[in-house]
């Protein structure tokens, strides 16, 4: 999984959503990641074929919406996300929320089903705290290979990416610029002025250091490729002890089904 993707989040414009995707694939991205209540799997899809890039040097991943958690809604709902992505599988697969429809037994097992008829290559499960993560695994026949959270300098989830490091489950980092709030942090602006890049260079390097996936969204070029220069950025030690020293908690995505 390449540690840097393209976050497609309230990327409901069809044009901004397919030249979003096709930008970033053709600038040398290689993670893509959609879910079903986006409402974009199609333009996702779109811009994914309009690249020039082949469909096995991606990694694909969506998500499957809380009330379509049951066995069959399952399948069901991944078949037509394929069928609107243009694609034959994805390389990874989420729940997306532990809410509403989820049932562990009956909602992994239809995952694992849909492994073995190749349709996805991984299961993933996002927004699961640690004794959800831990259960998930026992439940599930196929490894659980990913979590997908919130994530970021003013949300760091130290207890979760324990969890997950001792269950040797990847973590990914959504909303990984805490939704432009890390624009506003002192401790980040003077970081990327030392360095000259930006904030969000410095959010998404301080991730990488800390073996995390990030997905960040962006629609425009610019941003997509501000993003993707984060990966020639090397922070120093004093540089990762200053943003671990951030003492905030500030979650930006808090639904009133989330399981914390």
């Amino acid at each position: 999984m390449p540690t840097l993707g393209l976050g497609t989040w309230e990327n409901t414009n069809p044009d901004d959503c397919s030249n979003a995707v096709k930008t970033a694939l053709e600038m040398g991205y290689r993670h893509i990641d959609t879910a079903q209540i986006y409402g974009n799997e199609a333009e996702v899809g779109e811009g994914l074929a309009a690249a020039d890039v082949e469909r096995d040097e991606v990694f694909l991943a969506t998500k499957v919406w809380i009330d379509e958690l049951s066995y069959d809604d399952v399948i069901e709902s991944t078949r037509e996300s394929l069928d609107k992505l243009g694609v034959e599988y994805v390389d990874l697969l989420y729940v997306h929320w532990p809410a509403r429809e989820y049932d562990p037994e009956e909602t992994l097992d239809a995952f694992d089903e849909l492994v073995e008829k190749g349709l996805t290559k991984r299961i993933g499960i996002s927004n699961f705290e640690p004794e959800q993560v831990r259960e998930a695994i026992e439940r599930s026949d196929a490894p659980i290979f990913a979590n997908q959270i919130e994530l970021h300098p003013l949300l760091q989830q130290d207890e979760l990416r324990e969890t997950c490091a001792e269950a040797d489950v990847e973590i990914v980092a959504y909303s990984p610029l805490a939704r432009g709030e890390v624009f506003n942090v002192p401790t980040l602006s003077e970081i990327a002025e030392k360095h000259g890049v930006s904030e969000a260079q410095v959010s998404l390097a301080w991730l990488r250091e800390k073996g995390v996936t990030a997905i960040p969204k962006a629609t425009s070029e610019g941003h997509i490729r501000d993003n993707w220069e984060s990966l020639a950025l090397d922070l120093d030690d004093e540089d990762i002890e200053a943003i671990d020293d951030i003492e905030r908690t500030d979650r930006r995505v808090d639904p009133g089904f989330a399981p914390w």
